[in-house]
């Protein structure tokens, strides 16, 4: 039996109106890998800062190393040998990737200043470890989200901990990167490290994990080893019920021509053309960096387009900036809500109505507070969002609940086309299939929604049809009945012989 590094006994944790934990259990074995499992919402996150001193536990014990500890901030873990890759970066874009890896512990030469030359070279080790072809002089500004969540993974390995933590670290990784993690992660078992894998993809938890903890609504449910489950009842363990179908599409006529899309040409998009309709889901599919979201951003403004045309409903219009796009009926729930989604100092309430102030203003440009708190408390309860009120701080809420309010706040302007840009990355599996069905009333609706994700299985389960991106151009085109995950990765990766045009 592997020795126990840590062990989190009974803990409880409460915020006002909210039990955020009651009674958890968490242990953590030297050379294994323990999964922290559940619901958005669950409270593993909140575990986890009770663990490295964030906060400050009510009830409970943590032991560590065979002693009792209490931290009283992430310093204190830290040092102690408890190191964590957190899912929201923590990075600083101004600086490169050497000195976010070493910021506060920079080596320095005999007269005090800093040693750059082992700064780099001590950096590039850790980048070679994890396989990563980086020059560690770049800033942390020109790299994309994945490159960035590699550098986090690479600054917790230099501390050499006894226990690591990772918050959703393949959330926003290439399966190359995904890969040279899982091969570091089978190196630190060896070491003898433990190591608490927080995630919602499933399949990496059989493929990684030795055991798994499961929360939910704060509560322990219990502790199990890997090879006594499977997908089913791992997840009836998360959410306390089956799920019987993953992922509900519905089959809807569809209606006139929304969005057409001819020709265009700009920053990592290359003479892309395509039409949507009302009622239907288009799929988006390509790796990291294939141009799926420069292509969406152009479409709502928020990067220039050189050339080519955007038509609504038969009409050339011209949109310049994400304004023009809102005014003409076009929202993008952007990949990363933390960066362009949401403000997380804000209420829920409002960030949800910000870009929709203008339907709760009357004549004399001042707002019907009454008519937009009941808005928002209408999306609530049509989304199922959990948080103690509309007025609770919206860094305070679950990625997954986070989520929900960035699509309610797009969804506030009232618009003919929805843009939804990895809605569900980080998103439990509970809270995923509450998405897919509000999906499906927009498409009931009438709405046309572009879906881009770099799930496959996501996209060909809810898409009516799906283009695939490779290098800014589009090399496939698919009928959902024609599309499998085969053809899919072969137009991913620039080989399609049948990009067909079998969706027209």
């Amino acid at each position: 039996m592997n020795e126990n590094l840590l062990q989190l006994i009974n803990i409880h944790k409460s915020f006002p109106g909210v039990k955020a934990l009651a009674g958890v259990n968490l242990n953590v074995r030297a050379g294994q890998v323990m999964a922290l499992i559940g619901e958005n919402g669950a409270g593993k996150s909140t575990l986890m800062k009770v663990l490295t001193g964030i906060y400050q536990k009510d009830e409970g014990e943590v032991i560590y190393l065979g002693s009792k500890v209490n931290f009283h901030g992430p310093k204190s873990s830290q040092e102690a040998g408890i190191g964590i890759v957190h899912q929201e970066l923590n990075l600083i874009p101004q600086l490169s990737i050497a000195e976010n890896i070493f910021l506060g512990r920079e080596f320095t030469n005999k007269l005090g200043c800093i040693d750059w030359h082992k700064t780099y070279s001590e950096a590039d080790k850790l980048l070679a470890e994890l396989h990563l072809d980086y020059d560690s002089r770049r800033l942390i500004s020109d790299l994309s989200i994945g490159e960035q969540q590699m550098v986090e993974i690479a600054k917790v390995l230099s501390f050499n901990s006894k226990v690591i933590i990772m918050d959703e670290p393949t959330d926003a990784l290439t399966d190359t990167e995904t890969t040279s993690l899982f091969t570091v992660i089978k190196k630190l078992k060896q070491q003898n490290c433990g190591v608490v894998y927080i995630s919602h993809r499933l399949q990496e938890i059989f493929e990684i994990c030795d055991e798994v903890t499961v929360l939910r609504d704060g509560q322990f449910v219990g502790e199990k080893k890997i090879a006594e489950l499977n997908e089913d009842t791992l997840i009836e363990m998360m959410v306390g019920r089956k799920l019987e179908e993953q992922y509900p599409r519905i089959n809807v006529a569809k209606g006139n021509v929304t969005l057409e899309v001819k020709n265009l040409v700009g920053p990592g998009v290359n003479d892309v053309s395509f039409s949507l309709h009302e009622g239907e889901i288009l799929g988006i599919s390509g790796l990291m960096g294939a141009g799926r979201t420069e292509l969406m951003k152009m479409i709502y403004g928020a990067n220039p387009a050189e050339s080519g045309k955007i038509l609504l409903q038969g009409k050339a219009v011209k949109i310049a900036c994400p304004r023009d796009g809102l005014n003409q009926g076009i929202v993008y729930i952007s990949e990363d809500r933390k960066k362009d989604g949401l403000i997380l100092g804000m209420s829920v309430k409002d960030n949800m109505s910000l870009n929709a102030l203008n339907y709760f203003t009357n004549k004399f440009k001042k707002l019907r507070l009454a008519e937009e708190q009941q808005a928002v408390e209408d999306f609530v309860g049509l989304f199922n969002i959990k948080t103690p009120s509309i007025n609770q701080i919206i860094g305070f809420l679950s990625g997954g609940n986070q989520q929900k309010v960035a699509i309610a706040k797009g969804l506030m302007t009232r618009p003919m086309i929805l843009i939804l840009d990895e809605p569900t990355r980080g998103v439990d599996v509970g809270a995923k299939k509450e998405i897919y069905q509000l999906i499906n009333q927009f498409k009931q609706q009438g709405l046309s929604v572009i879906l881009v994700s770099s799930d496959m299985p996501e996209v060909l389960g809810m898409s009516d049809r799906i283009l695939v991106i490779y290098e800014g151009k589009v090399t496939g085109d698919f009928a959902i009945n024609q599309a499998t995950q085969e053809k899919l990765m072969a137009a991913a990766v620039g080989k399609a012989e049948e990009s067909a045009d079998v969706a027209k």
